[in-house]
């Protein structure tokens, strides 16, 4: 008959199985702590970005509100399209341009951009301007 040897462990491996276990908790334990402050930064830049877009967007259409104004304005003076056009070419904002029968103009804060262009409806039209360009690029530096 053969001898069964018998293997134990003496009290240095639970020790090192416990070491382990501590060092692999605390790993996952940093990692989420990581992962969490990069999710809070990634939240706070979205909301920075959030916020600086509908800002763009607010001047926007204020820009609108103050050209639908200067619109109506315009159509009260005027008899007929081409003394419609005239007085609103004349009365335009420095910043606004004319071009084809659109009002157009640019909202920017330094890193968006915000390209806008309102059709000017005929006159005795129910609204007298629509959106024919709202479109928002970001400005970027190549690097190289």
């Amino acid at each position: 008959m053969k001898k069964k040897s018998m293997i134990s462990f003496g009290p240095g491996a639970s020790s090192l199985i416990l070491i382990f276990v501590v060092l692999a908790l605390s790993t996952l334990g940093m990692l989420s702590l990581m992962n969490s402050r990069n999710d809070i930064r990634l939240s706070e830049r979205s909301v920075q970005v959030t916020q600086a877009v509908y800002a763009l967007q607010t001047a926007a259409e204020e820009k609108r509100a103050a050209l639908d104004a200067l619109l109506a304005t315009a159509a009260k003076e005027a008899g007929d399209q081409e003394a419609y056009a005239a007085a609103l070419e004349a009365a335009l904002p420095e910043d606004v341009t004319w071009e084809d029968g659109a009002l157009c103009w640019e909202e920017t804060d330094g890193f968006r951009s915000l390209s806008c262009a309102l059709e000017a409806l005929p006159l005795g039209s129910p609204e007298r301007t629509r959106w024919i360009r709202f479109e928002l690029t970001a400005v970027t530096e190549e690097v190289w």
